[in-house]
């Protein structure tokens, strides 16, 4: 069984991203996967800094964060957009994992030979698709292999029942196909 991290890029306690990341979650175990939902504010990570690193090493929460990480098979990025780029917050955890926790580990462990899968929700009318030109571009410059399918959820407030269940039937069969090729490709470069 392959194993999914899904990471959410947003702040907010009532994110619409951190909904689409349970739904995609769903979507995910129904096709055979197992998935894990990321939270990045559980885990408590200061803004990244070479001096902090130097001096402490990578705070706790970049090291559990890289064993998630380092686990995982694939991973599926839910991604706000904030001024027509990536999160603070997510560029912060991509940041953190990307550093090494020890001298003779290999560069970039817990990225390289990954596949990604990109999602947004915003509620504006692109839905955050701006953001995941520089989500893809940050992370194939990684080494992750990031899937064509990309999907990016507009006007997001109004999709979503009190439950958290994404009740627009055009964006849960737009999310699946997306999912369907995260697992897929996972699956076959996984083998």
């Amino acid at each position: 069984m392959i194993k999914l991290l899904v990471i959410s890029g947003s702040a907010r306690r009532d994110s619409v991203n951190l909904k689409l990341g349970r739904v995609a979650c769903r979507i995910g175990e129904g096709l055979g996967a197992s998935c894990k939902l990321i939270d990045p504010r559980e885990y408590e990570l200061p803004i990244y800094d070479g001096d902090l690193e130097e001096k402490e090493g990578l705070p706790p929460g970049a090291v559990e964060l890289k064993k998630a990480f380092e686990a995982a098979d694939g991973l599926l990025f839910c991604s706000p957009e904030y001024n027509s780029s990536i999160t603070p917050l997510l560029k912060n955890l991509i940041d953190w994992v990307s550093r090494p926790a020890s001298g003779d580990e290999a560069p970039l462990s817990a990225y390289r030979g990954k596949v990604a899968g990109l999602v947004s929700a915003s509620p504006g009318g692109l839905g955050g698709m701006r953001g995941l030109v520089h989500l893809r571009s940050i992370l194939g410059n990684i080494g992750v292999h990031v899937i064509p399918a990309q999907y990016a959820l507009a006007g997001a407030y109004g999709k979503f029942d009190d439950s958290g269940e994404l009740t627009d039937e055009e964006a849960v069969e737009k999310l699946t196909g997306v999912m369907k090729q995260l697992v897929e490709t996972t699956r076959r470069l996984s083998d």
